[in-house]
């Protein structure tokens, strides 16, 4: 079940964007909200398996997750989970299909956060409404990927 969802129609094949997006040590530069990523060894790319650390700020709150690549299909999909401190925050899904010439990238994310984390999550991210929030930088995130791929 997707707690926000948001697509864009990008001029520009599959390949190309799910390159983009899936290159997390750019994740910065797309989302408004993450300020980097950094791939932990032995991981270089987006494969199953691989793990990375991503650095987020609100304001001036700032707190570090770990995400593991959950799916990651050249041209078709990317999809990561995201924790703290060991407990499920997010399962965020990127799927692309081909549509007319162009791609369409959907970009969806699940909260997983139980009841610890949803009730202290507001003072470690500055926001009451994840939902709202997401929604909100999802829309940014889609934009910016889809400016760079028409670039």
């Amino acid at each position: 079940m997707s707690d926000g969802q948001t697509s864009v129609r990008v001029a520009a094949p599959p390949e190309k964007v799910w390159g983009l997006l899936s290159d997390i040590t750019r994740m910065g530069e797309w989302s408004p909200e993450c300020v980097g990523c950094r791939w932990l060894p032995p991981a270089d790319g987006a494969r199953p398996g691989a793990r990375f650390r991503g650095t987020s700020r609100n304001r001036w709150h700032r707190w570090s997750t770990m995400s593991t690549v959950v799916d990651a299909i050249p041209g078709r999909s990317f999809v990561f989970d995201v924790t703290y401190f060991r407990r499920p925050v997010a399962r965020w899904l990127y799927a692309l299909h081909e549509e007319g010439g162009a791609t369409v990238i959907s970009e969806s994310v699940e909260d997983r956060r139980g009841r610890v984390l949803r009730a202290v999550s507001p003072y470690i991210t500055g926001t009451r409404d994840r939902a709202r929030h997401n929604a909100a930088t999802m829309e940014t995130t889609v934009e910016r990927i889809k400016a760079e791929a028409e670039a």
